[in-house]
């Protein structure tokens, strides 16, 4: 190809009488792929894992002692007692441990 075509065609621009290409339309449609990742990661990723975060803290207020559960740390117990922000496991016969309430991960259902 000839490279004085080229240079000419380049400098030439957008023919004369029409309006330039974009402007607000071209600019929605290029946003609208990244738009559509945005909601497919919301309902995929970030919903369910706010769904779940709000399952376990109501698992969490509704603590008492008696209730058999394990933490995340892979213990297990029963909680004897709840001291605000922390619960005490009962591991083995006169085995107490303090553990931060937030660490309990979920009930033992046996």
């Amino acid at each position: 190809m000839d490279l004085n075509l080229v240079s000419n065609l380049w400098a030439m621009g957008a023919p004369q009488g029409q309006p330039p290409q974009g402007g607000l339309i071209g600019f929605i449609i290029s946003l609208l792929p990244l738009i559509i990742i945005f909601v497919i990661f919301y309902f995929l990723l970030i919903r369910p894992q706010q769904k779940r975060m709000k399952e376990h803290q109501k698992f969490l207020s509704e603590l008492r002692p008696g209730q058999k559960v394990f933490t995340t740390g892979g213990i297990v117990g029963k909680i004897v007692k709840i001291e605000g922000d922390i619960v005490w496991l009962e591991v083995d016969k006169d085995t107490n441990i303090p553990v931060v309430k937030g660490y309990i991960a979920g009930p033992i259902n046996f």
